[in-house]
């Protein structure tokens, strides 16, 4: 079998594995050098001149970040990848990259915290507009689009909405209408999505999250699927650019442009740490499926709990569409409980004994968070009330045992 016959799973373990040159070994040396040497002064002008892909500095390449841009381009099926120091610098890069005052972008109406902020509030700083539309109506999407619009920005999974939408409809719409889309896959990650094999342009991760499964590496990747066609009107600003890398100019702009003049260049450790929690991606993302589907149940279940959101449950509006998207492979391992009231809220989280109450999701442990009354606290109170509720709890399902974690919902949830 040929490596590019390999499944996912299996990729994720082997892919880019250079035992020659690294002496043997299975893992990616940590190049931990600010600089590289070069043998001759025409050598480093070439580089610097986009010539060769030899490195320079660590703020514009690194040996170990290659190594994690080539794998993770690989199992989100795109063309190139860079990494960057965060997911928000991959969001952040990718936008700047396509945007200019003036310009206007539609996104969904339900968005990640940072991201909604980023949008609403910072970007709007310098007189760009973001046209928010319901992720669920591809009609709404499409009547926000104008001649000043320069993408359209969805999440495969909404946070903490748990909204999914039709990705292949929205690329469809977004070509249609001669702009690029771009998806933050954060929530499915590939082994559960890929939105570039329906359509989408440019995929965003924060790599802190089921890539890394351990939590202790932050990170964040522009996937670039190297498909949209940048030579058009809308985008004649990018002809010095396809001129250098063709339809890789985009990923090209961002990396020279905002990557390296922004220093998002990820430490070469943290790419490290990434690589290895990689190798076990498939078998992590199986078991949070797993518990996921058994821990809305016994939410569900719970006389304390009021609701719970999650698209597993054949009643949630989203179901059909993750089945259909998915692949039937499940429905996330992320979802949203409710009690009745913040007080309910933050007794729980205060009575849990192994589950963390930790801002982040998407590690190998079981996380929970109030968003309310955390993420969104510095919100405008109409804002955060669209975004989040003050009865509402995101569950990030970890691999522990599913009766462990159950249980010590179980013994929290009598408290109340």
């Amino acid at each position: 079998m040929k490596p590019t016959e390999y499944r996912f799973e299996t990729k994720a373990i082997h892919d880019g594995i250079k035992n020659k040159d690294w002496e043997g070994s299975t893992l990616p040396p940590i190049f931990q050098s600010a600089a590289h040497f070069h043998e001759s002064a025409e050598s480093l002008s070439q580089t610097f001149a986009g010539q060769s892909q030899e490195h320079i500095y660590m703020r514009l390449s690194n040996p170990t970040n290659r190594f994690l841009e080539e794998k993770l381009a690989s199992l989100e099926s795109g063309k190139a990848a860079v990494v960057t120091s965060s997911g928000m610098a991959a969001i952040n890069n990718a936008c700047m990259t396509l945007l200019r005052a003036g310009d206007e972008f539609v996104a969904s109406s339900s968005l990640f915290m940072s991201t909604y902020g980023l949008f609403t509030n910072i970007y709007s700083r310098y007189n760009i507009q973001v046209k928010l539309a319901d992720p669920l109506d591809p009609g709404k999407i499409e009547a926000a689009i104008n001649d000043k619009t320069r993408f359209v920005y969805i999440e495969t999974i909404t946070n903490p909405g748990m909204e999914i939408a039709d990705i292949q409809r929205i690329a469809d719409i977004a070509h249609q209408n001669g702009v690029p889309l771009l998806v933050d896959n954060t929530l499915a990650s590939p082994w559960l999505c890929r939105p570039i094999e329906l359509g989408a342009d440019i995929i965003l991760h924060s790599t802190t999250k089921y890539f890394s499964g351990h939590g202790a590496a932050l990170g964040g990747v522009v996937v670039d699927a190297g498909n949209f066609d940048w030579e058009t009107e809308r985008f004649k600003d990018f002809a010095p650019f396809i001129a250098q890398r063709g339809n890789l100019a985009f990923l090209h702009r961002m990396w020279k442009e905002y990557h390296v003049n922004f220093g998002t260049t990820p430490a070469p450790f943290h790419s490290f740490l990434t690589a290895i929690g990689l190798t076990t991606i498939g078998v992590r993302m199986e078991r949070h499926m797993e518990n996921a589907v058994k821990t809305a149940n016994f939410l569900q279940k719970h006389p304390k709990v009021s609701w719970v959101n999650f698209p597993g449950f054949e009643d949630h509006p989203c179901h059909a569409m993750a089945k259909q998207q998915f692949n039937n492979k499940g429905f996330g391992t992320m979802l949203t409980f409710g009690l009745k009231d913040q007080e309910a809220c933050f007794k729980l989280i205060d009575s849990l004994s192994m589950i963390l109450n930790i801002a982040n999701l998407g590690d190998c442990k079981t996380l929970i968070i109030h968003p309310y009354s955390s993420q969104y606290i510095s919100f405008p109170e109409e804002i955060k009330n669209k975004l989040a509720d003050p009865c509402l709890l995101r569950f990030s399902v970890g691999i522990e045992h599913i009766d462990d974690i159950c249980a010590d919902l179980e013994q929290a949830l009598e408290k109340i």
